[in-house]
């Protein structure tokens, strides 16, 4: 159990049986009375956010989440299969647990998956991964002198805004947080 003068950014917490993430923590003080915190907690199971007032003294419960790295193997339909790298074992994943991060995994990329009781539970991809561009317009000479960006559409799907000079089939590197161009991989 954890006090909530303990609450942080990002710590994962059981409440009423669900599992919540602290995504806003804030003390505040009405005149004469205790201290409470206002928290902003989004259930990881079905996404949404609830706003919530706790006392101190309110105990809360820390959840046990495991990592594992795993690899990313291939995509199937719906399903992305991955492999556990400890013990090579290899399981599906669909949308629903990889979320925007799907856009962004190259066969063969090494993350890590969020298991909670056994069940996984999101993904936390590295900080930038290296895609190759499927489609955008062509590039001309001279387009570099100004800062100008067109539409690419990278081989998972995901569409981002390049430099104009980059064209189809160059290797460029995106970063995940912001899913922005970041510069060419030569």
């Amino acid at each position: 159990m954890i006090d909530t003068s303990e609450l942080r950014r990002g710590l994962m917490v059981k409440l009423e049986g669900q599992l919540y993430q602290v995504v806003e923590y804030q003390p505040f003080r009405h005149a004469q009375r205790a201290a409470m915190v206002r928290v902003k907690l989004k259930n990881m199971r079905t996404g949404r956010t609830q706003e919530r007032t706790l006392q101190p003294g309110d105990k809360l419960y820390r959840a046990e989440m495991e990592m594992k790295a795993v690899q990313f193997l291939y995509r199937e339909d719906d399903l992305w299969y991955f492999m556990d790298t400890a013990n090579f074992e290899q399981f599906p994943l669909g949308a629903e647990v990889l979320g925007e991060a799907s856009g962004y995994l190259a066969e063969g990329l090494t993350m890590q998956l969020m298991f909670f009781e056994g069940q996984p539970l999101t993904v936390e991809l590295p900080i930038t991964v290296e895609l190759k561009i499927k489609d955008t317009g062509p590039a001309f000479k001279g387009d570099t002198a100004q800062s100008g960006t067109k539409p690419a559409t990278l081989d998972t799907g995901l569409i981002i805004k390049v430099p104009l000079y980059i064209s189809q089939g160059e290797m460029v590197r995106v970063d995940t947080r912001t899913g922005e161009f970041v510069e060419r991989v030569t």
